[in-house]
């Protein structure tokens, strides 16, 4: 073989000065950069681990819940807008209940119209009873230091 005629390791063209640093183990394969792929924007953070929320933050986690059924969209996004940069917890579920507060309110809104081709007579009601059922699932939910989702929720608030 001519020693002048260029090889095709790519190894072996790289003076002994410039060679990069390996380690035994590691293959000329495994020392190429390999990176994680970046964290998708849809997703959403995990919510707080349940260790580490104070009792305060579960009863302020409780009471966004609680007054979203009796103050609509407006008890929760009060807590929320005080407590969001304080506690994590509060945070997350403030905007869990408000975001469903302002779907129950679109709910609500479109079963009005509904009305007058008398389906909504028959929305109101369900829409109550689900809104009652899911504050009352959420409230257990914090009051225990667990996140919680609402299943039927848009999420405006991010």
């Amino acid at each position: 073989m001519d020693q002048n005629a260029p090889s095709n390791n790519p190894d072996e063209n790289i003076p002994p000065s410039q060679e990069p640093q390996r380690s035994p183990q590691e293959s000329p394969s495994s020392s190429q950069n390999t990176q994680t792929p970046p964290e998708s924007p849809l997703t959403s953070p995990p919510p707080p681990p349940s260790g580490t929320v104070s009792q305060d933050d579960k009863n302020l986690g409780l009471l966004c819940h609680l007054l979203g059924f009796f103050s609509s969209f407006l008890g929760p996004l009060i807590i929320w807008l005080i407590k969001k940069d304080q506690s994590a917890f509060v945070n997350d579920q403030g905007k869990e209940a408000l975001n469903f507060q302002i779907t129950v309110v679109i709910g609500y809104a479109i079963a009005c119209v509904l009305v007058f081709v008398f389906i909504g007579i028959f929305l109101l009601p369900l829409i109550m009873i689900a809104e009652l059922v899911f504050c009352i699932m959420g409230c257990v939910a914090a009051g225990q230091g667990r996140a919680f989702r609402y299943p039927v929720s848009i999420r405006l608030i991010k």
